[in-house]
This record gives structure tokens, sequence and C-alpha cells, in this order.
């Protein structure tokens, strides 16, 4: 056979590049928003993987990040807790739109909440943000385990309503960056309105994380689904 063998003991040479992880990214400053196709899923899905998922927000020149540690999922008009089970109104109309946005309302006058519109357009659904562990850029008495004081400390406001999570620009939604813990489910907080549906079992959070806003005096289980009260979004009618 001809030929060199100047080579033969050479080390074989690859053009193909080792993936990065999300870690890796992350360690060099990327933005790493998660995808709308995350959001477009049936809601009790998304709410439960919304745990251990990090909040980021900059302001001007600061970094700001939380741990999702508490989420309530609210599925649709027929759920009578959901702002949407009163209809398509200027108010709601974030919630019939596309997945991925989010959904900022007032209460009382004074206090915004923070949620993230789910599945797919009229479908009316969204994951409130109810508490958060913080991570970084913020003062060591920040308070973030509720709705209220989350926003607060983030500074969300209404400007946000509507805001694309997905963009990675101001406000958005990474991947979580290390295991969770198990997750328990209870109520939701303060719809005691909601008849039938003010113990359906929508409200999520992450075992023993002393960031959640309210934890039962009695342990709960891990998570059971629910499936009666979760449909996806292909079985709803467009109410767009």
């Amino acid at each position: 056979m001809g030929g060199s063998d100047r080579n033969l003991h050479s080390p074989p040479t690859s053009n193909v590049r080792k993936e990065e992880s999300a870690t890796d990214r992350r360690s060099r400053g990327m933005v790493l928003p998660l995808p709308r196709s995350f959001y477009d899923r049936p809601t009790v899905e998304v709410a439960r993987d919304l745990l251990g998922c990090v909040l980021h927000r900059r302001i001007g020149g600061r970094h700001l990040s939380g741990r999702v540690v508490e989420t309530e999922a609210y599925v649709g008009p027929e759920d009578l807790a959901c702002h949407t089970s009163k209809g398509l109104t200027p108010r709601t109309e974030p919630m019939f739109g596309s997945p991925g946005h989010a959904y900022v309302y007032l209460i009382y006058g004074l206090h915004h909440c923070l949620n993230v519109v789910t599945e797919g357009p009229g479908s009316g659904t969204a994951v409130l943000i109810r508490a958060l562990e913080p991570l970084s850029g913020l003062s060591p008495e920040a308070r973030t385990d509720g709705p209220a004081r989350l926003t607060r400390v983030f500074e969300v406001n209404r400007d946000f309503n509507r805001w694309d999570l997905t963009s990675g620009e101001e406000l958005w939604i990474e991947a979580p960056d290390r295991p969770r813990e198990p997750i328990e489910v209870g109520k939701r907080i303060g719809v005691e309105y909601a008849k039938e549906w003010a113990d359906a079992p929508l409200r999520f959070w992450l075992s023993g994380n002393r960031w959640v806003s309210v934890v039962p005096r009695r342990p709960r289980g891990p998570v059971v689904e629910a499936p009666s009260l979760q449909r996806s979004a292909k079985d709803r009618p467009d109410r767009a």
C-alpha cells in the first residue's frame, strides 16, 4: 500500500465542537429565556414545571434573579377563581392571547401580581408566580415570599402587562440551574368565593423551601394531578 506514514501515530482530529451546557452559557452571561413552546402546554403542567425556574429582571445596570418556589394554576373560564370566568374584557384580554406573555394586574389598588399566559390563544389560562427564593442582586432584607412582595422587589408593574417573556429583555424566565425539591400541592390562596373551585388542588410549591408564602399546618403528599380540572388547549373552544 502506498502513501506516507508520517501521521500514523498522530491523534485524530475532529471538527465537531463540544456542545455547551446551559450552565456554561449562563456563566458567560448569555440570556436563555424559556421558549414559547414551554408555555404552550396544559396550564397545570406549566405551573409545576415553572417550579425551580429562575425569574430574571434587568433594571438599568442591575440584574435581579429569583428562583420560582410557588405557583398557582388558573385553568380557564370554567374555573370560577380565574379572571376569565367573567369572559373577555379589556382586563382579561392578555389571558386570551398567545402563550409566553405576562399578565400583570393590580389588586386592592395597591399590589401587582405577575402571571404567565399559557396554552393557545383563546384559552384564557395563566399561572400566577406566588413566591421566589432570592438568588442575586437583592438586599438581605428583601421579601419575595408572596405575589405582591416579589413584584415590589423586582419592580414589576402594569408596564409589563402583555410583556413577551421569551424576548430575554428586562423580564424573562430561564430553566432550572439545579435539581429541585419534591413538589407539594394544595388549594389556592384567597379564592374561597370560587364555589367548587375553591378547594381545587391547583397550588404547587417546593417542599421545605422557606420562601413559600403559605405552608399548610398538616404536611401534604406529593403532587397528584387532577385531570378533571385541566383540559388541554386543543380541547378548548376558541374564545378569542
